[in-house]
């Protein structure tokens, strides 16, 4: 049976990633979890996040769960939300500097507090609410959904890459960031597809069903 673990480090409401995973596949074990053998077991993974990055890494290292991720990530399909992106990366600005996990080389840094749109109006940081998701390769993940859809973004950080080969869409906001990544059998995205309604719903339907092959 399919079974996915939706990681908990105690930092965050999950009950609706849980919420959304179950109605998208009702048949399938879902277990919100901070025991890293529990994760262990799991055919596919779930890290969701919110919060700061420097207490997300220390609860992460205290309780084992950063080794257990770091295993799942090298065999089984693998789906970073928000934090849960950021996570991956080798730093972030946040906390006074904060290493992360290192899967992905490159950084997580603020957005400017002068950030302007195209018609010199000041965007306002965090970033919330509904933007587009433009996806800027295929992947398995993105199946059935229109290009430019809507999701949506809670954030005053974004992640930037080293490698532009791992973007796998871009949102408009300041001068635009990379808003999903993909390598292999991970998944990445800075957007919550448990808040973003259908186009949310089908990307983690597309999630619970892949294979884990980009």
């Amino acid at each position: 049976m399919n079974s996915v673990a939706i990681i908990d480090y105690g930092m965050s409401n999950l009950r609706s990633v849980h919420k959304a995973v179950e109605h998208v596949a009702p048949h399938a074990r879902v277990w919100v979890t901070g025991d890293p053998q529990r994760v262990a077991s799991a055919a596919r993974v779930v890290f969701p996040g919110q919060g700061a990055i420097g207490e997300c890494m220390r609860r992460l290292r205290d309780t084992g769960l950063d080794e257990a991720i770091v295993a799942a990530l090298r065999s089984r399909p693998f789906l970073g939300i928000c934090l849960g992106l950021q996570a991956l990366m080798t730093f972030s600005e946040e906390d006074g500097g904060t290493p992360g996990l290192g899967v992905f080389p490159g950084s997580v840094i603020r957005f400017p507090e002068d950030a302007r749109a195209d018609d010199g109006t000041r965007l306002k940081i965090p970033h919330m609410g509904w933007n587009e998701v433009h996806r800027t390769r295929e992947h398995p993940l993105w199946s059935g959904i229109p290009q430019d859809s809507r999701y949506y973004f809670v954030h005053s950080y974004h992640v930037a890459p080293e490698d532009e080969d791992l973007v796998a869409a871009t949102t408009p906001y300041a001068r635009g960031f990379a808003s999903a990544l993909a390598r292999d059998n991970i998944f990445a995205v800075q957007f919550h597809p448990e808040k973003s309604q259908l186009a949310g719903l089908a990307l983690l339907g597309n999630f619970l069903r892949w294979d884990g092959a980009a």
